[in-house]
């Protein structure tokens, strides 16, 4: 299996992978459509991920919403890693058609494909995402396991952020989420993620092909672009730093995120290409500890030795999440995958890449000020 299609390759996670599998002797093929959101305006000209992958691999611009660039895109291929989609969590409460149509569509029509034309693909790889499972796994002073329902505006206005129980109102304790937990999507973005990864699983392997899915957590590294308002926490805090204002905290900034670094993702998602033990299955990636956002916007204080500062206001988006992070037993068990960068070392990997680039406009605001005319911002 020499030849790979990496849709959104030009993309953060895509760009790393693409160039260590060419490394490894693989032939790479790239579908991407380099949204200005994450390229900028003249991506060709002076997007870094796209440079950095420029000449390299076989460059195909274009959308995975056309049925014609996914068949020349298809053509010859052995592998598809399918990381092409629409990603902000909050922009997907609004831009509703935008995010069905690139990441649900564009998976039915690889899907369609598959199914009714001749093709050499014997896997797919999807890049499902930790969205998908809404809240993440608790237990009650008991010890019960439970799959909290959604947050509720009512309890949020007070300050109340905290996840509890639907039935006794008590405060639940955080456990980490394994891959048989429950599905319950909180967001748009979550249902197409959620919808992708059943469609592959469900449809692959009656055509012979040998289906992947990964549910990443939050991916961060050199390299992520530093243009996007409306997704990655340490992207977005690094601008505000940089352009010398002040970080304002959702909630009581107590909420946590599982953070893992690009090199870890990149490593399991090879493992997911090359081993068989992988066809067929759906692994957490994460580096499998919470860390909360006031933590976030300190380390990056520190590092970047530019002192803002920190506000914790309160409001909230409808559709955030307050915890998860991930039980990488199975991954590790069956792959053999084991993250090597813990945060803090992975963040200084990360600071010390952003120190060396332009400082890009903190645009940060408009993207909350679209929230805002919505409701969505509270």
């Amino acid at each position: 299996m020499n030849k790979i299609l990496i849709t959104g390759g030009a993309g953060f996670i895509g760009s790393n992978l693409a160039l260590k599998l060419i490394n490894k002797g693989y032939e790479i093929t790239v579908l991407d459509n380099l949204s200005p959101q994450i390229h900028g305006d003249t991506p060709i000209e002076t997007s870094p991920l796209y440079k950095s992958i420029k000449d390299k691999v076989k460059f195909i611009q274009g959308t995975v919403t056309s049925k014609e660039d996914w068949q020349q895109a298809l053509n010859g291929q052995d592998v598809v890693v399918h990381f092409a989609a629409e990603t902000g969590t909050g922009q997907s409460m609004y831009e509703i058609q935008k995010y069905v149509d690139v990441n649900i569509n564009g998976t039915a029509i690889l899907l369609d494909i598959l199914a009714n034309q001749n093709n050499k693909v014997k896997k797919v790889i999807i890049a499902s995402s930790r969205s998908i499972y809404g809240e993440g796994k608790y237990k009650t002073a008991e010890g019960g396991v439970v799959y909290p329902k959604h947050r509720v505006a009512a309890h949020m206005d007070t300050g109340d952020f905290e996840v509890k129980c639907s039935k006794s109102s008590e405060q639940l304790v955080l456990m980490a989420t394994d891959e048989e937990s429950k599905i319950h999507p909180s967001s748009v973005y979550g249902i197409t993620k959620q919808n992708q990864e059943q469609m592959i699983m469900t449809v692959c392997p009656t055509l012979g092909i040998a289906p992947v899915a990964f549910r990443y957590q939050n991916v961060y590294g050199p390299g992520q672009s530093l243009k996007n308002p409306y997704t990655g926490i340490l992207s977005i805090f690094s601008t505000q730093i940089k352009n010398g204002n002040g970080i304002n905290i959702f909630e009581d900034g107590k909420e946590t995120r599982d953070f893992v670094f690009i090199d870890d993702v990149v490593e399991a998602t090879i493992l997911g290409i090359e081993k068989s033990e992988a066809d067929g299955e759906v692994f957490n990636v994460g580096y499998g500890t919470p860390v909360d956002v006031i933590t976030v916007a300190e380390e990056l204080i520190r590092n970047y030795s530019v002192e803002v500062p920190i506000s914790i206001t309160g409001n909230y988006r409808l559709g955030d999440i307050r915890h998860n992070y991930a039980d990488l037993t199975k991954i590790h068990k069956t792959l053999g995958f084991e993250p090597k960068f813990n945060f803090r070392e992975g963040l200084k990997l990360f600071t010390d890449w952003v120190n060396l680039q332009e400082v890009e406009s903190d645009n940060y605001a408009e993207s909350i000020n679209e929230m805002k005319t919505r409701g969505l911002y509270r």
